[in-house]
């Protein structure tokens, strides 16, 4: 499609010469605008795709993938043998029983915040990964008899709690008596505090035995939900049938993790694509930056236009010159932008504390965003879009000054010279 003219040509107005700085240096800085802009695109949705997959490992993490739940107010009774049918259906990990109740959390020294206080046993406990495997102080070993509590690392932080103090748990759903109801007050030993990973389940979540949590919540051999994990969380909707077979005749509410978190994922996406859109205004201000400096190396070229023309070059060479001229910004802006948004990607945690070392400030608050650092996962899928809109706009951006150069009538240019 192009010809050694053409490239000969084309190379040759790309090289500035005494007199054509201005031109080259507006063409330059096009490209530089269009490498920051793709640049600036594939970070910012590579951070949004990590902090996407980041919180949905968390909330996995510590949530199930499936859950089933009593309705508000009731219990699962006999719940032994569900457990055993649960556990047997191919592709199921684990089923954990639970006992979840809301408390007040109190300590001595009269901080008080509410809670969601949850009846596990050890060997479950120990099976929930991102609590057992992140034991900040004490032991799971304590973690037995009617006394015992596990608390996050937030939580006591806050409190300033420390293995062994007193934490006070108190349900408004307590006992009725001649005087009105009389709320359930009872003080646990911290035997263990954690670190989840998740800013709202180490500040929010506490965990007892779940035979102390049963007589609490004066719920005795019941629980209020099953948590499921499965060997594949993209699958989980394969599981959902025969698990509703398993439950046919009980009133439980049965509802998998991308239901039960669907707007917490809803709005990431919708915030990663409305920022694909507004970043690739950048992309397209740069993009118009390459139509002036054509506009301009057109105007600029009108008698050398005219001697191509003159000497035998077709219109659709000199087409082809403009475009090669045009592309070679767009091309180069979009290669370089994108391998400069890579390497970002891949340092973006280094830079992040390089920021903060010389701020002296923090650039990412976990406390607002449930992560502990700012979160990057390179989408080669989002990447490839990214490069097909550089290199879209950037080529059409070259199709009128070109098409005018074409359109060049070589008497009227020679006339002006």
């Amino acid at each position: 499609m192009f010809g050694p003219f053409e490239r000969a040509v084309a190379g040759r107005y790309l090289r500035a010469r005494k007199g054509e700085r201005f031109v080259s240096i507006i063409a330059i800085f096009s490209l530089i605008g269009i490498a920051l802009g793709v640049a600036t695109l594939i970070v910012v949705t590579s951070v949004m795709s990590g902090f996407q997959i980041e919180l949905e490992r968390r909330i996995l993490g510590v949530n199930g993938h499936i859950e089933i739940e009593a309705y508000a107010g009731q219990a699962i009774d006999g719940y032994a043998p569900l457990l055993a049918k649960i556990r047997a259906v191919p592709g199921i990990v684990s089923a954990l029983a639970v006992l979840d109740g809301q408390a007040l959390l109190t300590t001595s020294n009269g901080g008080a915040r509410g809670g969601l206080v949850r009846g596990v046993t050890l060997e479950d406990l120990r099976a929930l990964a991102p609590v057992s495997h992140n034991i900040v102080a004490g032991s799971l070993e304590q973690f037995t008899g009617d006394d015992a509590i596990a608390v996050g690392v937030g939580l006591a932080e806050l409190y300033r709690l420390r293995i062994g103090d007193a934490l006070t748990v108190i349900s408004p759903n307590g006992a009725a008596t001649a005087f009105g109801t009389i709320p359930r007050v009872k003080a646990y030993k911290v035997v263990a505090i954690f670190n989840a990973g998740l800013e709202q389940y180490n500040s929010g979540v506490v965990f007892l035995p779940l035979g102390a949590a049963q007589i609490f919540f004066q719920k005795p051999n019941a629980i209020t939900g099953i948590e499921i994990r499965v060997t594949d969380p993209d699958q989980v909707a394969d599981l959902l049938a025969p698990l509703r077979q398993i439950l046919t005749g009980r009133q439980l509410l049965l509802r998998d993790w991308r239901h039960a978190n669907d707007t917490i994922i809803g709005v990431l996406q919708v915030q990663k694509d409305t920022m694909f859109i507004v970043l690739g205004m950048i992309v397209l201000v740069a993009a118009f930056n390459v139509i002036s400096s054509l506009i301009m190396l057109v105007k600029d070229k009108r008698g050398d236009i005219a001697v191509l023309r003159t000497i035998g070059a077709s219109s659709g060479a000199v087409l082809r010159i403009f475009l090669m001229c045009g592309a070679f910004v767009g091309v180069s802006g979009t290669v370089i932008g994108t391998l400069l948004g890579i390497v970002v990607c891949r340092n973006i945690v280094a830079i992040q504390h390089l920021i903060e070392q010389i701020s002296g400030g923090k650039v990412f608050d976990s406390s607002v965003f449930m992560l502990t650092e700012l979160p990057s996962s390179i989408d080669w899928g989002d990447v490839a879009r990214v490069v097909a809109l550089g290199l879209a706009l950037s080529l059409l951006a070259t199709l009128y000054p070109s098409w005018r150069a074409a359109r060049t009538d070589p008497v009227e240019a020679l006339r002006h010279e």
